[in-house]
């Protein structure tokens, strides 16, 4: 049985000798994560969450982003949905899933709640990453016809890593993972519109996860095939699920290790095409005056998804490859400013967004979910034509961040929130988390005012 299997390594985890490069990567995943939660705690739909659930507000001992106390299921509800707001949150790439919201938003409110120390908050994280992205792994491509994996596989995630951080026996573990099974959600339809769904599947995970191991905590119980099962998660979310994904190299090949910690603030599925335009811009020295003619040849999964050429707010322009790919072009990046109202009602960002033709590629379509490429092709208004291809995202594990390009990702993105001494003093706790007696954090500068 895999929740067996799954629960046998779990135990085994909460104990064991971790490989230096292990600890190492799950700190990144948490610092990664914090960057995307602070920009996003200052916007909808935390702030709306905040004013929803106002009576959790100033009790309890877990935190929001900003060092409020709250009650646990909330802080994981609303941490899960801030930090999957941005959209500069992990991805682990083969199972087109973003561990990070849902996963540690769980972790960090069950180790605050139960007083974990910074060891076991870090070993939580770790289990529910291997725990899920495995899962995620095995659903996959079938599963995203119609699901959004961060909410779904998400949901195993969060149980794993709240389980893990409360210091739950093998029983109590399985019965945690066994009950969120049944709670996993996450429709795609989300994706296309202005609404504020998508994120809440991140919080709604985390919730979900926090309540199975609440309540295993109690001796309640679930399913303990709700995973393979036959009217389980994989029969009814997938097609063929391949279940030996779940246990291959658990414990000893880490995923956490191979994370994708985005560089641009927008959809992955954009990635190597901004990549690839931004190489060519650089390396020719193009004005965009000079460019006549944009030409993205990528895997169409991700074209289902971001092939939209009149993008309207910034939810849709963030899943729009004409419009990130314009705004690389002219500004040379993708970050929090692309996404203004003012920016996004540019003429010569609309301008640009006419020049750009999308392809699905039947090889790179092929490649999916393990790769994410991209052809490049630039026709210059003097009559060049500029191609690169991009086989790699930057940030991904072939392209990683360095720990200095991570650092200054996270000073960029939490330094208008919490201060830049702020911002440093959190920075610095997160490095030496392994070594801290509490999942706790120094939050006492004055934060700045501040919009995302």
């Amino acid at each position: 049985m895999l929740m067996q299997q799954l629960a046998d390594y779990a135990i085994k985890e909460q104990t064991s000798k971790l490989p230096t490069e292990v600890i190492h990567h799950a700190k990144r995943a948490v610092i990664d994560w914090y960057a995307a939660l602070l920009p996003g705690s200052l916007c909808p739909p935390a702030t709306l969450l905040e004013q929803a659930f106002a009576e959790d507000l100033d009790r309890g001992r877990a935190r929001l982003a900003r060092g409020r106390r709250v009650t646990t299921r909330t802080a994981a509800l609303i941490n899960g949905a801030a930090s999957h707001t941005v959209e500069f949150d992990d991805i682990y790439r083969d199972a087109g899933y973003h561990p990070g919201s849902p996963t540690i938003s769980a972790a960090l409110a069950a180790a605050q709640a139960s007083g974990a120390s910074g060891e076991r908050f870090l070993r939580a994280v770790i289990v529910g990453y291997e725990t899920s992205t495995r899962i995620g792994e095995a659903v996959m491509p079938s599963h995203y016809r119609y699901w959004h994996t961060t909410g779904t596989v998400g949901a195993f995630g969060a149980a794993a890593a709240a389980a893990t951080a409360m210091n739950l026996n093998h029983e109590q573990f399985m019965h945690a993972v066994a009950t969120v099974g049944t709670f996993a959600a996450g429709l795609k339809q989300a994706f296309l519109s202005q609404a504020m769904s998508k994120p809440l599947h991140g919080g709604h995970a985390a919730d979900a996860g926090v309540l199975a191991a609440l309540a295993a905590s109690k001796g309640v119980t679930g399913a303990l095939d709700i995973i393979e099962g036959k009217e389980g998660f994989g029969a009814a979310m997938s097609v063929n699920p391949d279940w030996s994904k779940v246990t291959k190299g658990l414990g000893t090949d880490y995923h956490i290790n191979h994370m994708t910690f985005k560089a641009h603030g927008c959809c992955g599925h954009t990635f190597p095409s901004i990549d690839g335009v931004l190489h060519l811009v650089m390396q020719h020295q193009l004005k965009p005056k000079d460019i006549q003619k944009i030409t993205l040849a990528t895997y169409k999964a991700g074209l289902d998804i971001i092939d939209n050429a009149t993008p309207e707010g910034e939810y849709q322009a963030k899943f729009s490859l004409q419009y990130t790919v314009a705004h690389a072009a002219i500004y040379g990046s993708v970050r929090l400013n692309a996404f203004t109202t003012e920016r996004m009602q540019e003429t010569e960002v609309r301008e640009m967004m006419k020049k750009v033709v999308c392809i699905a590629d039947p090889v790179f379509s092929k490649g999916y979910p393990g790769q994410r490429a991209a052809q490049v092709e630039i026709e210059t208004v003097d009559g060049r034509k500029l191609a690169h291809f991009q086989p790699y995202r930057k940030g991904d594990p072939e392209l990683p961040l360095t720990d200095e390009e991570l650092n200054a990702k996270f000073m960029e993105l939490a330094g208008p929130v919490l201060g830049d001494a702020g911002s440093k003093r959190l920075l610095e706790q997160l490095w030496t988390l392994d070594k801290a007696p509490t999942a706790e954090f120094d939050f006492h500068s004055s934060p700045a005012r501040a919009t995302a």
